[in-house]
């Protein structure tokens, strides 16, 4: 249990020490992002109880249904940071915003690869991974953890989707006519 509290505790560190810029704007879309971190790090700590609990009973549908979101997190994140950085082209004078990372501060719209799928391939990532660490040992806590990761997640895109139409205007005003927020089709 001390493990635990210290992996929570020094993984809150670390991400308060990445978010510090975000966290004193509460009016950017990496405030409520760095609260979604936390409730995914305090799942993973409360749903880890050693390999065993996660590959226990490997065919069940949970089981599928939670690896399917696990590996889906990692499909969706690595190509649109990638995508980010080629295609956005970030720049540091370009885009206002101190509580942006460099590669949050894109002078394109990028629209092609996942992002022609999905408006938030990262934080879509997230929520993916939330709720398939949560298949893994579904209890109320855990629950109540991944309903607040994926609240923090949504006032994260809503807040991100005003800085862009605020930024690209019509063209991102388009863009989300034609892309779904976090899942292809649906949502």
């Amino acid at each position: 249990m001390v493990i635990r509290f210290v992996v929570f505790g020094a993984s809150i560190l670390v991400l308060a020490w990445v978010s510090w810029r975000p966290l004193r704007d509460a009016a950017s879309h990496g405030f409520p992002r760095f609260f979604a971190w936390v409730a995914i790090v305090a799942l993973v700590v409360l749903n880890f109880r050693g390999l065993d609990a996660w590959f226990a009973d490997p065919f069940s549908l949970r089981q599928i249904a939670s690896w399917i979101l696990l590996f889906g997190s990692l499909f969706l994140v690595l190509p649109a940071v990638a995508l980010l950085r080629s295609r956005g082209r970030p720049e540091l004078r370009e885009r206002e915003g101190e509580s942006l990372y460099t590669f949050e501060r894109t002078r394109e719209l990028v629209t092609s690869g996942v992002y022609r799928w999905v408006r938030h391939p990262m934080y879509a990532s997230l929520l993916w991974l939330a709720w398939g660490v949560f298949l893994k040992r579904p209890s109320w806590p855990a629950l109540g953890l991944a309903i607040v990761a994926t609240a923090c997640l949504w006032l994260t895109a809503r807040s991100e989707e005003a800085e862009d139409m605020a930024f690209f205007g019509d063209t991102y005003r388009e863009y989300m006519r034609r892309t779904r927020r976090f899942v292809p089709f649906v949502f």
